[in-house]
């Protein structure tokens, strides 16, 4: 594996596989490698011939106030798990690189930005896609990887790609979960064991709802939200809940009632735990 820390660079070298007609797979992280993150190497490694692996803790996704001075970082694991994992180039960038002086421009998906996780992180998802497009049009892969649990990023990200008309396959991998059912996040090493013991109940939360829409035929979404608030605030007292959201998975619209709906059902949810922010969700068909 090479590390490449000039953005230059990796065009250059993106353009020589290119021209030599190989398949370029790109997995964007911000580095504090988990299992999860690996999972999106491996798949990349088994359809792509060649893996590219980015490492930027993106400054323009964080709001003033939240913890990118904090966010963890091990540069030295990372490489290492980047090496093991299969990857054939690390791209770990600087932020003067990737936002010089003079800096104006931002990529925004708009109304689809500004909801849900957009309507308490104002402007995150600005930052988000602004960094893809530049990663895709530095690393130029056909294939970009992402994980589940970034729901709306996902939907973001492939209704850029739509739009704008961006001939890159979007690959939306299933989320990794720890035993206790905890969906893996970098920002889990914030929690102490008791939060984490607390957290495993925001997956079974989803899993409840899932559960009630499958098997007890709910169709009312709106009761259906005020069950699982009560849920979760009966058996983890000390989460507190930002938002809970039924919605489709293209545009990610609140479903009202199933009875008259056919396809996929997102169940999302952002919570607090101490003061560590975790979001996760669960998907399912419904017909």
């Amino acid at each position: 594996m090479k590390l490449i820390k000039e953005i230059q660079a990796l065009q250059l070298i993106s353009d020589f596989h290119k021209a030599d007609y190989k398949k370029i797979g790109l997995v964007p992280t911000m580095g504090f490698l988990h299992e999860g993150h690996l999972s999106l190497i491996s798949k990349a490694r088994q359809e792509c011939d060649i893996v590219i692996v980015s490492i930027f803790v993106n400054p323009i996704q964080f709001l003033p106030g939240e913890d990118f001075s904090d966010y963890p970082r091990d540069f030295v694991s990372d490489y290492h798990s980047c090496r093991i994992a299969g990857a054939d180039y690390l791209f770990y960038p600087d932020a003067e690189q990737m936002y010089p002086d003079g800096f104006l421009t931002e990529v925004k998906v708009k109304t689809l930005s500004d909801r849900l996780e957009g309507t308490f992180r104002p402007g995150h998802f600005c930052g988000v896609t602004t960094v893809v497009q530049k990663l895709i049009n530095i690393a130029k892969p056909d294939i970009i990887y992402f994980g589940q649990k970034d729901v709306q990023q996902a939907a973001i990200i492939k209704k850029m790609m739509k739009d704008l008309n961006i001939d890159i396959e979007v690959q939306v991998c299933e989320t990794m979960r720890e035993e206790s059912g905890l969906a893996m996040s970098s920002r889990n090493i914030y929690l102490t064991d008791e939060e984490k013991s607390e957290a495993v109940n925001l997956y079974k939360t989803l899993s409840e709802g899932k559960k009630l829409i499958l098997d007890e035929n709910w169709t009312d979404m709106n009761a259906l939200k005020q069950n699982l608030e009560t849920y979760l605030k009966s058996n983890a007292p000390n989460i507190r809940l930002q938002y809970i959201a039924i919605t489709d998975m293209e545009v990610m619209h609140d479903i009202e009632n199933l009875n008259n709906y056919k396809g996929d059902v997102i169940i999302s949810l952002a919570a607090f735990i101490g003061k560590t922010r975790l979001i996760d969700n669960i998907i399912f068909n419904y017909n």
